[in-house]
C-alpha cells in the first residue's frame, strides 16, 4: 500500500454525462496515471443529488453523497473536480474550496466566464490553482496554451468556433442544403444538440467562453455582457447556397480582438473565405485561432463535445494539480507562472465594427428598384461591392437580391437595412451577415 503523502485524494462533485466519464475514466486508467506520476490519484467523494446516476457508473456507492458538507468539509481532500454546471452553486463550492486550500479542476464555461477572475485570484492568494481547460473547446488544449505557452507573446486576435452543437447544423445545412430545422432535428436525433438547445444556437454557450479566451488573452476582465451576441435559427438554406457560390463558407464564431481604440468581442454568423482554415473546420470540430506578435497565427483543432474529449481534458488538468499537490506536501517550492488581469481595457461598441457585409432582400421586380436600394446605401456611406438577382417569384411580382458590400461601419449599415425596409419597393430583409476575413 501506498504511503500516505504518495497519495491524492480527490472528490468530484457531479455524477452527469461529462461527471460519469471522469469517474469511469479514473478507474479504467487509475494504473497507468499512478505509473505515469508516481502518484495514486484517490477517488475519496462523488456529490450527487440524485443518488440513481450512480447506478450506472461502476463505483464504490460508500464513495456517493448528496451532502456537500461531508464532502468539502473533509480536510484529507486535495482536488475538488466541480462537473455540476450552472453557475449556483458551483460557483460556492469551487470558492469554498480553493478557500480551504484544496486545488480545484473544473468544466464550468458559466462560472469562469461571470467569476474567473475572482477565483484565478482566490487561488493565487490560498497558495493553490484553479484550472479550467475543459471549460472552452472540450478536448482542444487552448486555456493551458494562452496561459503559459503563449505567454510571452501579446495577443492580438482570437478567432473561434466554439461549439460542436451549431458547427455540426451549419455543416449539414452546407453539406447537404438542409433547412434550419431539418439539420437541428438531425443533431438532436445524434445526441449532438439538447432537447433544448437554446444556449447552443443563441450563442450563449460560445459567448462564456468566448469571455473567457479573451480575459486570458488580453489580460483584461472581458464579461459575458460585453460580447455582442446572435445565434444561427435566422439562417436559411439559401444562404449557405449564395456563399458557396460567392466563396464562402458560414461559421458561428467567436471574435475577440485588441485595437487601439479598445476591445471587440462578438458572436455571430459569418461569412467566412474558402480558402481559410476556419471554413474548413466542420462537424462537431472546435478549432481556436490565435495571433500573437511573437508568434505570428497559431490554430488549435479538436473536438468540441463529448465525455471523452472532456474527461481527456480534465483528467490533464488532475494530473496537472496532484504533481502540485504532491509537491507541496515534500516541501518543494515552485509552481506554474501565475496570470493576472494586470489592465483595464475598454470594450469597443458593436456600432464601431467595420468590415464587409452580405445582405439579402425580396423586392419588387419591376424597373427603378435598385436605384432606390442604392440610393439608400449612398445616404449612408455604404458602397456596394457586387448586386446578383437570383429567385424570382412569378406570382407574386418579386426578386431575391443578394448584396454584398465593401467595408463598412456596423451602425451605417444598420441605418441602411433600417431605411430599405421601409421602401414601398422592398417586400423583405432576408438576412444580414458580416464577412469575416
Amino acid at each position: 500500500m501506498m504511503a500516505r503523502q504518495d497519495q491524492i485524494e480527490i472528490a468530484l462533485l457531479g455524477l452527469g454525462v461529462i461527471g460519469s466519464g471522469v469517474a469511469r475514466t479514473l478507474l479504467e486508467k487509475g494504473p497507468a496515471y499512478d505509473q505515469q506520476l508516481g502518484l495514486h490519484l484517490s477517488l475519496r467523494h462523488i456529490l450527487e443529488r440524485d443518488l440513481y446516476k450512480a447506478e450506472g457508473v461502476p463505483v464504490d456507492r460508500r464513495l456517493v453523497t448528496d451532502d456537500s458538507h461531508v464532502v468539502l468539509d473533509d480536510k484529507a481532500v486535495d482536488i475538488v473536480i466541480e462537473l455540476l454546471g450552472g453557475e449556483r452553486p458551483a460557483y460556492d463550492f469551487i470558492k469554498e474550496a480553493l478557500c480551504s486550500g484544496r486545488y480545484v479542476v473544473t468544466a464550468n464555461k458559466e462560472v469562469m466566464a461571470k467569476h474567473g477572475l475572482e477565483l484565478l485570484a482566490l487561488a493565487q492568494e490560498h497558495g493553490v490553482d484553479i484550472l479550467f481547460e475543459a471549460s472552452v473547446g472540450s478536448g482542444t488544449p487552448v486555456i493551458g496554451p494562452l496561459r503559459r505557452d503563449l505567454s510571452a507573446n501579446e495577443i492580438t486576435s482570437i478567432r473561434a468556433i466554439i461549439n460542436g452543437t451549431t458547427n455540426y447544423i451549419l455543416t449539414r445545412m452546407s453539406k447537404e442544403g438542409l433547412d434550419f430545422q431539418e439539420a437541428l432535428s438531425q443533431a438532436q436525433a445524434l445526441g449532438y444538440a439538447e432537447a433544448d438547445p437554446t444556449n447552443d444556437l443563441e450563442g450563449i454557450d460560445a459567448v462564456y467562453k468566448l469571455a473567457i479566451l479573451a480575459s486570458l488573452a488580453f489580460h483584461t476582465h472581458v464579461r459575458p455582457d460585453d460580447v455582442y451576441r446572435e445565434g444561427i435559427t435566422s439562417l436559411n438554406a439559401r444562404d449557405f447556397r449564395y456563399a458557396q457560390e460567392l466563396g464562402y463558407a458560414i461559421k458561428l464564431l467567436a471574435v475577440a480582438r485588441r485595437e487601439e481604440e479598445g476591445v471587440d468581442v462578438r458572436v455571430h454568423p459569418a461569412f467566412v473565405p474558402r480558402g481559410e482554415l476556419l471554413a474548413s473546420v466542420d462537424g462537431v470540430l472546435n478549432a481556436v485561432q490565435v495571433e500573437g506578435d511573437l508568434l505570428g497565427r497559431v490554430l488549435f483543432q479538436g473536438p468540441g463535445a463529448g465525455p471523452r474529449p472532456t474527461a481527456s481534458a480534465i483528467m490533464a488538468d488532475v494530473m496537472d494539480a496532484a504533481y502540485s499537490v504532491a509537491a507541496a506536501k515534500a516541501g518543494r517550492t515552485g509552481g506554474r507562472l501565475p496570470w493576472r488581469a494586470g489592465r483595464t481595457l475598454p470594450m469597443k461598441p458593436m456600432a464601431e465594427l467595420t468590415t464587409r457585409y452580405y445582405l439579402r432582400m425580396e423586392v419588387a421586380d419591376q424597373p427603378g428598384v435598385l436605384a432606390q436600394i442604392a440610393r439608400c446605401f449612398g445616404d449612408h456611406g455604404v458602397s456596394i461591392a457586387s448586386v446578383i438577382q437570383k429567385e424570382r417569384d412569378e406570382v407574386a411580382q418579386t426578386a431575391e437580391l443578394v448584396i454584398m458590400t465593401h467595408v463598412a461601419r456596423e451602425e451605417s449599415v444598420q441605418k441602411t437595412i433600417e431605411e430599405a425596409g421601409k421602401l414601398a419597393v422592398v417586400s423583405r430583409i432576408g438576412n444580414l451577415l458580416r464577412v469575416e476575413s
